[in-house]
């Protein structure tokens, strides 16, 4: 059996299975929870970003498979990497693939290959498994690296695909929003962009992330969930929670901006409750 190893236990999160237990529990709130099909997370290092994604994660009813689409930052392997089988471990132990639904998806979309290279040292799609263990802990994963540019017309159209590939599962796309910047400047980028989002309009996030520049670093997995989305019948999303690094830093000079948000079953969604 493949299995991955943790890349970034001890860094972006807690090493120690106790200690990131505890961690979660703060960082996921406890209430009411709603089935979605799609969800965005960040994926900066817990102590930045956790609360915003814990936000996300502690209003939605995971279902037992989750599609993990994650933004491939140093660029290696395919530019749709699918990791075909095996599992993922995290301190609380391991995550299996679901090998069946990896199959329905690559056949569903021809373009994508099974490949690990693109996940082997990849953050953002690790960062999301101990909230998902957290919430489901009988989790299943398949995880979808993607290196695929702003334009591409692959995106949408895996996303279409995804709806096509059959069973009960949720998408979780991983990005962060605007980089570095002031926090007047980010939140103002970063509200762009999720207004865009809010709608599922694909064109109009597209447009709005070249024409202001936001390094949104996770525009692939968030393009490809909004189509996604709306071939499930969604026609919005909601915003659960946004923040900056400096919030939690008290430096507002150069900050990360984060989103929590989810993209509800059928078209309802009424109810309105540092990065890398």
């Amino acid at each position: 059996m493949s299995v991955r190893h943790p890349a970034v236990a001890g860094s972006f999160y807690p090493g120690d299975a106790a200690v990131l237990r505890g961690q979660l529990k703060k960082m996921v709130p406890e209430g009411p929870r709603e089935r979605a099909l799609a969800v965005i997370a960040p994926h900066a290092g817990y102590e930045f970003s956790g609360r915003v994604a814990g936000a996300a994660y502690g209003c939605v009813e995971v279902p037992r498979d989750v599609v993990v689409l994650c933004f491939n930052h140093r660029g290696e392997g395919a530019d749709i990497a699918i990791w075909p089988e095996g599992a993922w471990r995290t301190p609380l132990g391991d995550v299996p693939v679901n090998a069946d639904l990896a199959r329905a998806i690559q056949e569903a979309f021809p373009g994508a290959e099974f490949d690990e290279a693109g996940h082997a040292r990849e953050h953002s799609g690790e960062v999301q498994l101990p909230f998902l263990q957290h919430v489901r802990p009988d989790v299943r994963i398949v995880p979808v690296a993607l290196t695929v540019g702003l334009r591409d017309r692959r995106l949408p159209e895996f996303g279409r695909a995804l709806a096509r590939a059959g069973g009960d599962f949720l998408v979780v796309a991983s990005t962060d929003l605007n980089h570095f910047e002031d926090q007047d400047t980010t939140v103002e980028k970063d509200q762009t962009v999720i207004r865009e989002i809010e709608r599922l309009d694909g064109e109009g996030l597209k447009e709005a992330i070249a024409s202001r520049d936001v390094s949104m670093c996770g525009y692939g997995p968030t393009l490809a969930a909004m189509a996604y989305a709306k071939a499930r019948g969604a026609s919005k999303a909601r915003t659960v929670m946004h923040a900056t690094s400096g919030d939690i830093t008290g430096d507002y000079s150069q900050v990360v901006g984060y989103v929590g948000m989810i993209m509800p079953c059928g078209s309802s969604s009424a109810r309105t409750p540092a990065g890398n």
